[in-house]
C-alpha cells in the first residue's frame, strides 16, 4: 500500500469507490446541506442512500453484511463525502468506528450476530459513550458505574457529547463504566473499566435534548443518562476491565479516519476556492489573476497534499500490521489543522461570502474546528508522538 501516497495512483477498486461516493456527494448531499445545517436536522435520506450504497459496511466481512472491503477503503470515502458536508462524513465515521468497530474487533460470535448486520447495512445506528464530564482521555475520571446483580449488570451514571446516540435509527450505545476496583500496592484506587452494550430501547436510558453546537449541525450529538439501566450480563463488550484499553484501539484506528475526514474538509475549501477565484471580478480581473490569492490557495493545496500522504500512510501501516499509533497520531494533527487553517483562509477568499452560512466554506469553518478537539485533542496527539519517540 505504500505507493498509496503516490497521488494518483489508487488501484481501480479504490479509485472506483471513490469516484462513486464523489459524485453521490455531488449529487444527493450538496443540494439539501445547507437546509440540514440550518434546521439543525438529521439527514435521514441521505443517511439511507449511503445505506443503499454500502457505505456502513465497508470494513467488515460478508458474512455479517459488510462489503468486504478495509479501513484504508472507508477513509476514501470518508474524504470525498467531507469536501461536501462534514455532518454527513462524521456520521458515517462514527457509526463504522465507534458503533460498529468495537462490536467487530472485541464481540463475541452472538454479538456480531445479533448486531454487526444492522449496522453494516446502515438500517441502524450506534454509538460509543466514553466521554463524561470529568473523564475523556483520562480513565481514572470515569464515574458511571456497572454493578453485578445476578444475571444482570445495573449501570447509572451519565455520558456526554455521544455521536449518533439519539437518532430514530440508533439501536445501541456501547459504554464505559467501572465494574469494580482494586488498590495498588502504593494504595491507590485503581478502577476497573469495562465497556458494555446497551440498547437505546432499555428502560432508564436516555438520550437527552441534543446540543447547540457551534458546526456539524446535521449531525446527532446527545448527552446520555442511565438510571438504574439494566441489560444481560452477556452483553459485555469483550474482557472484564479490558475495555478501556480496548477503546484506545479504537481510537488509533479512528484518528485515521478523521484525518482522512479532515483533509476532505481542506480539500473542500481548495476546490471552492479556486472555483470563487476564476469566477470573482475585482479591478477588471477575476482575482484569481492575482498573485496574492494564487499563493495563499497554493499553499491551502500544499496543506491538503500533505495531510492526504500522512493518512495514507497511517492506513498503509495499520493494513500492513506494522505499529501505526504514531502515524495516525501525526495524521490526525496535521490534517486537522489543515482543514481549520484552509477553511479560515478559504472565508477570507470568498470576502462577505465567506461569512455567509449557504456557502460551503462558511460551513468549513464552523465545522473544522471539532476537528483539533474530537477523537483525541492536538495537545493528546502531541503527548501521544513524544511518548512514541520515548520521551
Amino acid at each position: 500500500m505504500t505507493d498509496f501516497i503516490a497521488q494518483g495512483n489508487l488501484p481501480d477498486e479504490y479509485a472506483d469507490l471513490a469516484k462513486g461516493v464523489r459524485d453521490f456527494a455531488q449529487r444527493v448531499v450538496a443540494p439539501v446541506s445547507a437546509q440540514h445545517d440550518k434546521d439543525h436536522t438529521f439527514p435521514y435520506e441521505v443517511v439511507s442512500g449511503m445505506a443503499e450504497m454500502g457505505l456502513f459496511g465497508i470494513p467488515f466481512p460478508e458474512e455479517f453484511g459488510g462489503m468486504g472491503g478495509d479501513y484504508f477503503a472507508l477513509c476514501l470515502a470518508l474524504e470525498e463525502l467531507a469536501k461536501v458536508d462534514q455532518s454527513v462524513a462524521i456520521t458515517l465515521e462514527a457509526g463504522v468506528g465507534l458503533g460498529a468497530m468495537p462490536i467487530y474487533r472485541f464481540g463475541s460470535q452472538e454479538q456480531k450476530e445479533q448486531w454487526l448486520p444492522m449496522l453494516a447495512s446502515g438500517e441502524a445506528l450506534g454509538g460509543f459513550g466514553l466521554t463524561e464530564a470529568g473523564a475523556g482521555s483520562d480513565a481514572s475520571g470515569t464515574r458511571t458505574t456497572a454493578k453485578e446483580d445476578g444475571d444482570e449488570w445495573v449501570i447509572n451514571g451519565s455520558k456526554q457529547f455521544i455521536t449518533n446516540s439519539g437518532t430514530d435509527i440508533t439501536k445501541l450505545v456501547t459504554v464505559t463504566a467501572v465494574t469494580g476496583e482494586s488498590q495498588t500496592a502504593d494504595g491507590r484506587v485503581k478502577k476497573e473499566i469495562s465497556t458494555i452494550i446497551v440498547p437505546t430501547n432499555t428502560p432508564g436510558f436516555t438520550a437527552e435534548p441534543a446540543y447547540d453546537k457551534v458546526g456539524w449541525n446535521a449531525s446527532d450529538t446527545h448527552p446520555l443518562s442511565f438510571s438504574d439501566v439494566r441489560v444481560p450480563k452477556a452483553n459485555l463488550l469483550g474482557e472484564r476491565g479490558r475495555g478501556y484499553a480496548n477503546f484506545l484501539r479504537i481510537l488509533d484506528e479512528g484518528r485515521i479516519a478523521i484525518a482522512a475526514l479532515a483533509v476532505g474538509a481542506a480539500q473542500g475549501c481548495v476546490d471552492e476556492s479556486v472555483k470563487y477565484a476564476k469566477e470573482r471580478q475585482a479591478f477588471g480581473h477575476a482575482i484569481g489573476e492575482y498573485q496574492a490569492i494564487q499563493f495563499k490557495i497554493a499553499r491551502m493545496e500544499a496543506r491538503a497534499h500533505t495531510a492526504r500522504s500522512a493518512y495514507y500512510n497511517a492506513a498503509a501501516l495499520m493494513l500492513a500490521g506494522k505499529p501505526f499509533k504514531k502515524a495516525a497520531s501525526i495524521a490526525k494533527m496535521i490534517a486537522s489543522e489543515a482543514a481549520m487553517d484552509n477553511a479560515r483562509d478559504a472565508t477570507q477568499i470568498h470576502g462577505g461570502y465567506g461569512f455567509m452560512n449557504e456557502y460551503v466554506v462558511s460551513r468549513h469553518y464552523r465545522d473544522s474546528k471539532i476537528l483539533e478537539i474530537g477523537e483525541g485533542t492536538t495537545e493528546v496527539q502531541l503527548m501521544l508522538i513524544a511518548r512514541e519517540l520515548s520521551l
